[in-house]
């Protein structure tokens, strides 16, 4: 269906605020978006469906980063080692929703619009980071939707694969986001605080030490450029993360080498028949702004 161009356009009021929204599929490019006046999201169906794109409806400007195909806002999970390399280092069992470090795509099994109610869905094959086969064994699935400021992501995964020995720290989900927002904040002692990532310099090299692994009190993050202004991540029940920034060659923006990453975590083992599911809520604005809207969550 990707080699047909077609643009579809859904304008409607939605249950939960009657704000405007628009389904807008854009297949020959491989986006598919939701935007409600207000805020904008989209999907690349060239990479898992992974959210390669949030931000505000009116600039457009995209907050996150998709330089390669780890980086996206998606789903990924660990287990044991397995032989695979990663760039020269042995690595382990790692699905992808995106694809893997060379730039082969995982599978979109499925992908759906609507307009009544207003969201995106998708069901993807991930594909081995390090490795260079499909994922069989493991389904990701997503569904989003905008209700007002908030995006809301629904994540599942089910496995089918045999039992991992180790349990691995477990991104819920991994957040990739446009370098130029450097300021990083978690919520701890009944307020935002500011702290300062670990560093990764060229080519993933070690840099500055800093905040590698931590926990925020109501797992709220944030990042911030440097008028006060990004972007908000919740992920409820998740209050461990880790964080770092790259400074790649210092190209900022959604296809840049640099960025900033957090991801809320969890500590499992995968093991055959594991089903797991969880929400994410993304916003827009000042540290007061996503205070006040993840605050209304609770």
């Amino acid at each position: 269906m990707h080699s047909k161009k077609w643009t579809v356009i859904f304008s409607l009021l939605s249950l939960t605020g009657f704000f405007p929204i628009c389904v807008e599929a854009k297949l020959d490019a491989n986006r598919s978006y939701l935007d409600n006046g207000i805020i904008r999201i989209g999907v690349d169906l060239s990479r898992g469906a992974c959210v390669a794109h949030f931000g505000d409806s009116k600039s457009k400007r995209n907050l996150l980063n998709h330089y390669d195909a780890g980086r996206y806002l998606q789903q990924s999970y660990y287990g044991d080692t397995d032989g695979t390399n990663w760039n020269g280092k042995p690595w382990r069992f790692n699905p992808i929703q995106g694809g893997n470090w060379k730039g082969k795509a995982a599978r979109v099994d499925h992908f759906e619009t609507s307009n009544d109610p207003p969201f995106l869905r998708s069901s993807t094959t991930p594909h081995h980071w390090a490795g260079s086969r499909l994922c069989e064994e493991m389904v990701m699935r997503q569904t989003i939707r905008l209700e007002g400021r908030l995006a809301i992501i629904d994540f599942s995964m089910s496995y089918a694969g045999p039992d991992h020995q180790r349990a691995r720290h477990q991104e819920m989900p991994a957040v990739f986001v446009d370098g130029a927002l450097k300021r990083f904040f978690h919520w701890t002692n009944g307020k935002f605080k500011e702290a300062s990532p670990r560093i990764l310099g060229e080519n993933g090299k070690k840099g500055e030490k800093g905040l590698g692994i931590g926990r925020s009190g109501k797992a709220w993050f944030a990042y911030l450029d440097e008028n006060g202004r990004g972007i908000g991540i919740h992920t409820p029940g998740t209050p461990d993360f880790t964080c770092y920034r790259a400074l790649g060659n210092g190209k900022t923006g959604p296809s840049g080498s640099a960025c900033s990453y957090v991801a809320p975590i969890r500590t499992f083992k995968l093991k055959k028949g594991m089903k797991l599911d969880y929400r994410v809520y993304l916003t827009i604005g000042t540290l007061k702004e996503i205070e006040a809207r993840f605050s209304k969550l609770q």
